[in-house]
Formats: structure tokens, C-alpha cells, sequence
């Protein structure tokens, strides 16, 4: 579409939307902004925008003359579609886009797109890593913290970029088309915004709509769901599984990282080299090795990348050492299989950490899932008594309800021996309690660095 002229409503003030809005300004179009929440102010929007651009804010409500003078729509990741206010935009026979399909179709290059319920942050910065180890114009973007369209005018054809891409945002894609695809797994999460399983599955597998068959898609072998997904799509289909080996695909064989494709085999690092703890670790490195070989880049150069690069912020991060008790800040741990992964990369005694925001999931799995490993269960937020519920009624008693995050890292502190863990792992969302789960990761390092 030609942007230059067009109408266009950008709902929500977020990072997206102002990136949104800012990229739309460049491009010549007239955004207008949207915000339902009555407690912003104008003001306060127009001071996170950049660049000189006429821009229309509007605060609560949305007048029906602007409604119908609109040419296009962008959601925010935010912002669900079947809200009275989206769907009136499509009874308008409005187009209504994400910002992934704005910055895409305003980006040049190659992109690698990345989705899957759990992983995807580790898998994306790793990939960038990758990516921008051997080539200059590397752009790694989306639900990772930088927005796609915030990057989208600097790119050029020779550019490549790197995208977390959440269901949120595939839910309002149209052309987007990913030359590398992979999803990593598909477990319960978001329900609340997509109500079933079924269709949060659909959304997700969005991701592989418009690939040709000259790309490819990265899967997990090991998640039903995506092997049986994989037997008919248009884009090259290549596995990756961290338990058997594949006829073709990408697997461990004695420890070691084995991409077999074309009748070749072509041997990575070892697990031991890696930075990264746990087996759903050596899953992301794996996606992203088979990811940026068949991107272009050597398996000497992948091997130099992997082997340097550092646990992501917020997964698994080691925070410091406190009279022999080891603390990890594994805060992106927001839904129960998530944190499932966190428990199973510790290798000691364990004080946990959980709770926060309800998104409708169950934690049975979860507590399942601690194997002995876990000597407490600090629980905060909406969530606390419905986790004691379940850790009960499955024959976990050691259960301590806490206020807040600071009093879990005190409680933790008092009652762990040297040679425990304590691990932040919530299997919640962090709203209520914090903005979001990198808030609630640096809190929780400030309370531990402060004991």
C-alpha cells in the first residue's frame, strides 16, 4: 500500500504505537493515535513521539467523523481484534494491520522471524548474534524490547533482519513473508486473549502463511502439535530434536550439535561449550544454528558466535552468589511451561519463587514437574492462593505465601542453606505488580544485591 497521504489510526501509545507512528510519518501518511485509557494525556503522548510530523491524538474515545475518514488501521501487539472498537473498524471495511506487517512492508531485505510459546528472546538474540558476527547491517527486532517499525527506514536490501514475533502479533499479518521461519514449541499460554487452544495454535503457524517454497521453516520434532504441522507445508521443513537423532534435521549425537541435511552431516560445538544452561537451551541453539546456516553463514562462523554468546537478561541469569546460596532471575518465566524449563536447568536444592498475574493457566504440570528439587514455594500476587491450591491437592505442602517480591528474596535468603538455589520463576505474568517482567527481573536483582 502507498502510505504517502493515507489516513492512518494507529491504536495504542506504547512503544509500538509511537514507533508506529513515528515510522508512518516518514512515510509521508497521516497517523492518527488512539489510546482508550482516559488517565494518559495528549501531552504525554506527543512527548514520546519523534520527528516533525502532523499527528492527531485522540484519549477514551474515538470520534465516529475520524472512524470513517481512515484509509488504515495499525494495532499495537496490545490491542486484541475482537474488541467492539477493531471490529467496528472492519465493518468499515477498514484494512487493519500489526505494526510487524507496517515494518514490513516498509523494510527492505532479508528477514529470520522467530515465534513459539517458550524460548523465542534466547533463540532471537543468539541468531542476532549470529547474524551480526558476519554481516553489518543486522536488525534484531519485535517482542525482544526493539520495535520492528523503529528500525524499518534504515533498512536496505542487503539487510538482514532478526524478529521475536508473538501470536499477538501474528494475529494481524497479511504479506509478511519470513525467507527463514521456525516455531519452537507450542504449550497453553495466552488463553485469556485467544480463548482456545485451537486458536492459539492457528495464530502461531500464521507465521509460515505466505513462505514459498525457496525458504524454510525451523521445527520442533518433539512437540506433536508442530511435527504433524511440518508434513504439509510449502517451505522447506528441517526438524530439530534434543532426544534422538533425525534422518534430516538438526540433533545431538554423544553431546555434540548435528545438522544432517542433503546427505551431508555437519558437525557444531558441544553442549558443554555452550553459555547457556539446560536442554531447552540446546533446543534455541539448535534453531538458531539450522536458522543462520541456511541463512548463508558458514558452520565455522556459527560455531565461533554460539560458543560466545551470553544468557539473555531475565532467562536463567545467574545474579550472584550470597553465603553459598546461588540466585537466579529467570523473570521471562511467565507462563507455566516456561517455568517448567527454569526448574529443570537448576542442578541444587531449591528455594522458588512464583506467581503474579492469573492469564487462566494451570500449574499442575508445574509443580509436577519440581521432582524433589524444590525445598519452598515463595508465592506472591493474584495467583498465590490458586498455586498453594494446586501444590496442595498434588501432596506439595512447603508453601509460604509472601506480600510482595521483596519479602519472597528475604524469606528465600532466610531459610536457604549454602549450597541451595533461589530462583525467580513466577509461571505468571508480572502486570498487577510490575509494568512488565523486566521490571520485575530488575527488582528482584536489587533485592538480592541488597541483602
Amino acid at each position: 500500500m502507498e502510505l504517502k497521504g493515507k489516513k492512518v489510526l494507529v491504536f495504542g501509545s506504547g512503544i509500538s504505537g509511537i514507533g508506529a507512528a513515528d515510522l508512518l510519518g516518514k512515510e509521508g501518511a497521516l497517523p492518527i493515535i488512539f489510546d482508550g485509557n482516559d488517565k494518559l494525556s495528549e501531552k504525554d503522548i506527543l512527548h514520546k513521539t519523534r520527528g516533525d510530523y502532523p499527528l492527531e491524538v485522540y484519549i477514551g474515545e474515538l470520534p465516529k467523523e475520524v472512524q470513517l475518514s481512515l484509509d488504515l488501521a495499525v494495532l499495537s501487539p496490545g490491542v486484541p481484534t475482537d474488541i467492539p472498537q477493531v471490529k467496528r473498524l472492519y465493518e468499515l471495511g477498514i484494512s487493519v494491520w500489526g505494526e510487524v506487517e507496517l515494518a514490513y512492508q516498509v523494510g527492505k531485505g532479508t528477514v529470520l522471524a522467530i515465534t513459539g510459546t517458550n524460548g523465542k528472546t534466547t533463540t532471537t538474540a543468539l541468531l542476532g548474534k549470529i547474524m551480526a558476527d558476519h554481516q553489518d547491517s543486522v536488525f534484531v527486532v519485535g517482542n525482544i524490547g526493539n520495535a520492528y517499525t523503529s528500525a524499518a527506514s534504515q533498512m536496505k536490501e542487503e539487510s538482514v533482519t532478526v524478529a521475536e514475533i508473538s501470536s499477538f502479533q501474528l494475529e494481524t499479518i497479511e504479506t509478511f513473508a519470513p525467507h527463514v521461519s521456525a516455531i519452537l514449541n507450542i504449550t497453553e499460554d495466552h488463553l485469556n486473549r485467544h480463548h482456545t487452544m485451537e486458536e492459539y495454535i492457528r495464530v502461531k503457524e500464521l507465521i509460515t502463511k505466505n513462505q514459498g517454497c525457496d525458504d524454510y521453516c525451523i521445527l520442533n520434532y518433539e512437540d506433536e502439535i508442530l511435527r504433524k504441522f511440518g508434513e504439509n507445508l510449502t517451505p522447506r521443513v528441517i526438524y530439530f530434536s534434543s532426544v534422538r537423532e533425525l534422518d534430516e534435521g538438526i540433533f545431538l549425537r554423544d553431546g555434540r550439535i548435528i545438522l544432517r541435511l542433503d546427505k551431508k552431516e555437519i558437525p557444531f560445538m558441544k553442549t558443554q561449550q555452550l553459555r547457556i544452561l539446560g536442554r531447552h537451551n540446546h533446543e534455541n541453539a539448535m534453531a538458531a544454528i539450522a536458522m543462520a546456516y541456511v541463512a548463508g553463514v558458514s558452520a565455522e562462523e556459527i560455531c565461533r558466535s554460539v560458543c560466545n554468546f551470553q544468557a539473555v537478561e531475565h532467562r536463567i541469569e545467574f545474579v550472584e552468589e550470597k553465603d553459598g546460596v546461588a540466585y537466579y532471575n529467570d523473570s521471562k518465566g511467565t507462563n507455566p511451561d516456561a517455568a517448567i524449563k527454569g526448574i529443570q536447568a537448576m542442578d541444587r536444592p531449591t528455594l522458588l519463587i512464583g506467581g503474579g498475574f492469573d492469564k487462566g493457566s494451570e500449574y499442575d504440570e508445574w509443580i509436577q514437574s519440581f521432582d524433589g528439587k524444590v525445598r519452598y514455594l515463595v508465592l506472591i500476587g493474584q495467583t498465590r492462593e490458586k498455586i498453594q491450591e494446586a501444590a496442595n491437592r498434588l501432596g506439595f505442602h512447603d508453601c509460604i505465601l509472601a506480600e510482595n517480591l521483596e519479602e519472597a528474596v528475604k524469606i528465600c535468603a532466610k531459610k536457604a542453606k549454602p549450597g541451595d538455589a533461589v530462583l525467580l520463576s513466577p509461571a505468571c505474568a508480572s502486570w498487577g505488580q510490575f509494568d512488565n517482567y523486566e521490571q520485575r527481573g530488575n527488582m528482584f536483582k536489587e533485592y538480592v544485591h541488597s541483602l
